[in-house]
């Protein structure tokens, strides 16, 4: 009598090849080291698109600035900038007493030119100040270069012939009247190192930077040209001025 000879028992493998992946798959995150951390990694968000530059506005005017470094402040004197309030548009009156006259409400003067008091809405504290003129008052109301000399200087206005830096220093579009202890603090700086206290105003600050700088082709440097992008990001229209 012969005997069947017995069947192998077949291993099936596949489901549990199939389990073991489905464990590896579930678990992954739990792994350590490396691999886990990276693709446990979550997505970094995309940066928010940059703010529109509207065409005539000082964001747009800002991109034709020249970015590069600050060039030594060597040779700086304030006399390389001419003559300190020159009757620059021949009015009859010195540029300071002309910008006082426009920035400063309920003005009495003496004469047709000297401004003997007002009221300024100061621009860099939004405080009102009453100036008075006079020693020891005086100097409660300065005339600001919204572009510093010095600052000016490092940025191109060295090359500038001796007439032009006269007449970026008498330029009415470079001055204002402000706050004396603000400006004060502000010195030199640029808008990397210095923006008003004032939060409200920092748009028109900036753009009026802007306009002189590129009214006299001067540069910027890469921080103060971010820290003015950062600005008028907020206020795309803010128009340049002429």
């Amino acid at each position: 009598m012969f005997l069947k000879p017995r069947r192998r028992r077949r291993t099936l493998i596949w489901p549990w090849i199939a389990a073991g992946i489905a464990v590896a798959v579930l678990g992954v995150g739990q792994l350590p080291g490396p691999v886990s951390s990276v693709i446990a990694a979550p997505e970094t968000a995309a940066p928010a698109p940059g703010a529109e530059a509207a065409e005539g506005s000082a964001l747009a005017l800002l991109e034709t600035l020249d970015v590069k470094g600050r060039a030594p402040r060597t040779g700086y004197e304030r006399e390389q900038f001419g003559q300190r309030w020159k009757d620059i548009d021949r009015n009859g009156c010195d540029t300071r007493n002309d910008v006082l006259a426009r920035d400063l409400t309920a003005i009495v003067r003496s004469g047709p030119c000297t401004v003997l008091s007002g009221s300024l809405a100061d621009p860099y504290t939004g405080q009102a100040i009453a100036f008075q003129r006079g020693q020891g008052t005086s100097e409660q109301v300065q005339i600001d270069h919204v572009v510093a000399l010095s600052d000016a200087w490092q940025k191109g206005a060295q090359q500038l012939a001796p007439e032009v830096r006269e007449r970026f220093a008498n330029d009415p579009l470079n001055l204002l009247a402000v706050d004396g202890p603000a400006n004060q603090s502000k010195g030199d700086g640029d808008a990397a190192t210095w923006l008003p206290p004032h939060k409200p105003t920092r748009c028109a600050y900036v753009a009026r930077q802007v306009s002189v700088k590129a009214a006299y082709g001067l540069w910027v440097t890469r921080a103060e040209h971010d820290a003015i992008a950062g600005i008028l990001s907020t206020c795309p229209e803010q128009p340049a001025l002429r």
